[in-house]
């Protein structure tokens, strides 16, 4: 049966499957990834991996630390934490890039972690970024990662692919950003949600690599949980280019590269033959779920927002509308490199900030700001009157100075503006280009950096009819309830995203206790939350619930609060795994959902409905108020976490004698 790409590359890092077994879209796979990276949640995720019990990496090339999020705290309890993750990095052997090299993300597209045709994953939500290299890049969660740390593998379910077909080039002045905020503002109703995008089409030739990573970094914010870009002619030149480059520079002492006789253990000129020789490309008959198309001719500047991915407004528009900003950012993953630095740097030459605005920037990573400092396109921003900051994510996740105040206006090069997210949940957050926001900066309102006329996107969407529709009975393991009752409790928001529902501000405090936890469950999204929650309720949510980031607590934090379990329209991919993982379970029920918005409507953030609610796995439905409603009951992999409590449960099971014990 033919296979797309994201199949074949998932075949390829696929154990444990029979002979001659093919691996397609739905199935739940394990999974053996290249690499792993983990940041300042790596000190959480070592804990982890000490409660399972195990003393040693299965594979300490496999993983790879960089601290980047919170790098402007010199507060002793942080330069504490970052020492102990130092420490266990020497003891285990493992690659370790200290605060100031850079966003991770970033340092595994440098130093080749993240290469193309292979499978990388990281305990973050902006792994997708990857794949505009080539690289099947997918997140997974802290609990994945200790498992992979001590086994080498995790679970995996192949989402269904979509085919994103992209026509055209983009005009002089639209960016790699633009389209990406045209496309999730465009399909904004979920069309790709927890899916994996393949982009195709010849306007993929006329996007350059840092264009295709800024596309696939916000895949993520679209709702998908790859975005792929193919391995082609461009792909190949710039790791030529790179490999030669870090011969030039030398090895960077890290143990991977001592390791490598000489040469660079992942860029390297065998290996990127040995690439351009065997190009993992999509079978001819490959299927896909759906199939989405955008001219990129008719793509124009947008900004995205307030506080909302999802909304896109032109930038003619938002200049007639006159809105004033009060800091401006250019920082994160997504648009920090060189080409997004220099394209500030072109707005802002022989110009200066505007008064009242901050301007802060920050490089991807400490070679990135080199190169630019070399070019000059970093000393034209500082002349500018930007803000510097080192290279890290910072402001992005809410972290270090230039955080937005109650009542200010941000325009940002970042990848989310969820409210809170950067600041004060009274604040409010846009999404631009780069040039935009420094155009934003230097007027001190949202405006672009020279005329920009509307013109309607040309775009589609064509949904495939299901290659079968073959349904089967799911027997329910020994250990897993056939009922469960209980009151609901109803959020109805879509998109209820993960800062909503744990705020970013306590991520970091890796010593958080479960109660702790439970004080602060919904405290950005609705403050009374916990004043009408009662132990034994069920959750009803609304669709895409858990959106956004990679937190696990997000999950945990409803747990500890004695949530029964959440029943929502749809999840967010990474929210359902970080649930399961921590034994906690999470249903669809789009039926019951709808139900009751038309009852309770969506007005109230928290409603407590009154109404009992019993599941019933054996027979499938669940039955509220006297109606019944379909349910598909969890396959085996799901109800085997439920009934071990767990992923750390299930590894600790099966390391048995192995890691010293």
């Amino acid at each position: 049966m033919p296979q797309n790409l994201t199949e074949k590359i998932a075949q390829k890092h696929a154990v444990g499957l029979a002979a001659g077994q093919e691996v397609h879209a739905g199935d739940f796979i394990s999974i053996r990834p290249e690499h792993i990276l983990t940041h300042d949640n790596t000190g959480a995720v070592m804990g982890k991996f000490r409660a399972i019990g195990a003393r040693r990496m299965a594979n300490p090339r496999q993983p790879m630390f960089a601290l980047d999020h919170n790098v402007q705290d010199k507060s002793e309890t942080n330069l504490k934490k970052y020492a102990a993750i130092e420490t266990f990095a020497r003891e285990m052997g493992v690659d370790f890039y200290p605060a100031g090299t850079g966003i991770g993300h970033q340092i595994m597209i440098e130093e080749g972690y993240a290469f193309p045709g292979v499978l990388a994953v990281a305990s973050d939500s902006h792994a997708n970024m990857y794949g505009g290299l080539g690289c099947l890049g997918t997140p997974i969660v802290r609990t994945d990662a200790a498992a992979i740390w001590a086994t080498g593998q995790t679970w995996w379910q192949i989402p269904p692919v979509a085919r994103v077909v992209l026509t055209g080039a983009l005009r002089p002045g639209v960016t790699g950003k633009d389209v990406i905020i045209t496309l999730a503002g465009y399909f904004n109703r979920d069309e790709v949600l927890n899916h994996a995008l393949e982009f195709t089409g010849e306007g993929v030739e006329s996007l350059s690599i840092e264009e295709r990573l800024t596309i696939a970094n916000m895949t993520t914010e679209w709702g998908a949980l790859t975005g792929l870009f193919p391995i082609d002619e461009k792909t190949l030149a710039w790791l030529k280019e790179r490999a030669a480059f870090i011969e030039r520079r030398g090895l960077v002492g890290v143990p991977s590269d001592r390791d490598g006789g000489g040469q660079h253990p992942r860029l390297n000129e065998s290996r990127i033959h040995e690439l351009e020789r065997n190009l993992p490309v999509a079978d001819r008959d490959a299927w896909y779920a759906r199939e989405l198309t955008l001219d990129l001719t008719t793509v124009r500047p947008h900004v995205s927002g307030p506080n909302h991915v999802k909304t896109m407004t032109g930038v003619s528009e938002m200049e007639r509308r006159n809105v004033a900003v009060q800091k401006a950012y250019l920082v994160s993953c997504v648009n920090s490199r060189v080409t997004d630095l220099a394209a500030a740097a072109e707005v802002v030459r022989g110009r200066h900030v505007a008064p009242g605005v901050e301007f802060y920037i920050a490089a991807a990573s400490r070679e990135v700001q080199a190169e630019s400092e070399r070019r000059g396109d970093w000393q034209t921003l500082i002349a500018a009157g930007a803000i510097a900051l080192p290279p890290g994510c910072g402001p992005c996740i809410g972290l270090g100075r230039g955080l937005l105040k109650a009542g200010e206006v941000g325009i940002s090069a970042t990848n989310r503006n969820f409210k809170g997210r950067m600041g004060s949940p009274e604040a409010e957050a846009y999404l631009a280009s780069p040039a935009v926001v420094a155009a934003s900066a230097i007027a001190g309102k949202i405006t672009g950096p020279g005329p920009s006329e509307p013109v309607a996107v040309a775009a589609a969407l064509e949904i495939q009819p299901a290659q079968d529709g073959k349904t089967e009975s799911v027997p329910l393991l020994d250990g897993f309830p056939t009922t469960v009752e209980g009151e609901l409790i109803f959020c109805p928001q879509d998109n209820l995203n993960t800062d909503g529902i744990y705020p970013g501000k306590y991520t970091y405090i890796d010593d958080f206790t479960p109660d702790q936890q439970a004080q602060v469950v919904m405290e950005n999204y609705d403050p009374g939350f916990n004043e009408l929650v009662k132990t034994g309720d069920i959750l009803a949510g609304g669709f895409n619930f858990g959106t956004g980031s990679s937190r696990e607590q997000a999950a945990t934090a409803l747990k500890y609060r004695g949530i029964q379990l959440v029943l929502a329209g749809s999840f967010s991919q990474t929210y359902k795994r970080n649930a399961l993982n921590n034994g906690f379970l999470v249903l669809e029920v789009p039926d019951l959902i709808e139900a009751l918005k038309q009852k309770f409507g969506t007005e109230k953030p928290t409603i407590r409905t009154g109404l009992q609610a019993k599941i019933d796995f054996s027979r499938g439905r669940i039955t509220v108020n006297g109606e019944k409603y379909s349910l598909k009951t969890p396959g085996a992999a799901a109800q085997e976490l439920i009934v071990t409590g767990g992923l750390e449960a299930w590894v600790r099971e099966r390391i048995g004698g192995i890691n010293g014990k």
